[in-house]
């Protein structure tokens, strides 16, 4: 598979191949999906990271996802808010820095942690909130892959205090509301949201859909 990105794709002619071939052998065990050529690109990135096929299904889109996503990648001035140090750490800082962004978390943070505490809440719930506080939601890509608490607050957020994030990456793990937070997610009009079905999810899969988003934004910004 060819390619005219270069700050999204592997620094060596060796890793490249390697990708690229992993994404032929994709392509052509699946054969056929639902998705369209915009999505496609996320949800070939997500099995790639876990060697899962049922990402093919159970990624789910609301229907400006992907234009919302890569138009604020383009803009040059949005932020990456995270539940988790993971994500943070597992974005490419290259890939970001090349579209000017940069990435929050807050759920170490000792006012965070006392709060939890204090308000007998978690600490991703804490954390969206002192995002918030912070004016970085909005506007911003939410990356959620841990914990479905903190994206049942970003839910509430927009419902009763008006958070407008650009687009939600919400794909939790877990056992325990895991499901139910994404499905309450994906009724969410009006701001755009890619979410996992069920109960699979992970940091790793935030992390390969935003990595697409960017390819797709450098892609763009190189079309002639």
């Amino acid at each position: 598979m060819s390619t005219a990105n270069v700050i999204t794709e592997q620094l060596t002619a060796a890793g490249r191949a390697i990708e690229h071939d992993s994404f032929a052998v994709i392509d052509r065990e699946v054969a056929s999906h639902a998705y369209t050529p915009a999505q496609w690109p996320i949800v070939r990135r997500m099995i790639h990271a876990n060697a899962d096929f049922d990402f093919n299904g159970l990624t789910d889109f609301h229907p400006r996802a992907v234009e919302a996503g890569v138009a604020a990648v383009l803009s040059r001035a949005t932020r990456v808010v995270a539940d988790v140090e993971m994500i943070c750490v597992g974005l490419s800082a290259p890939r970001l820095g090349h579209f000017g962004m940069a990435t929050h978390q807050f759920i170490s943070d000792a006012d965070v942690i006392d709060a939890a505490k204090t308000e007998g809440t978690t600490r991703a719930v804490q954390a969206m909130r002192k995002a918030h506080r912070l004016g970085l939601i909005n506007g911003a890509i939410v990356g959620i892959g841990n914990a479905p608490t903190a994206l049942i607050e970003l839910v509430r957020l927009i419902h009763e205090e008006g958070a407008r994030p650009a687009l939600v990456v919400g794909m939790p793990v877990g056992f325990v509301s895991a499901a139910e937070s994404k499905d309450l997610m994906a009724l969410e009009a009006e701001v755009p949201w890619v979410v996992i079905r069920g109960r699979k999810g992970g940091s790793t899969l935030v992390v390969a859909a935003i990595h697409a988003l960017l390819g797709l934004a450098e892609a763009r910004e190189l079309a002639p």
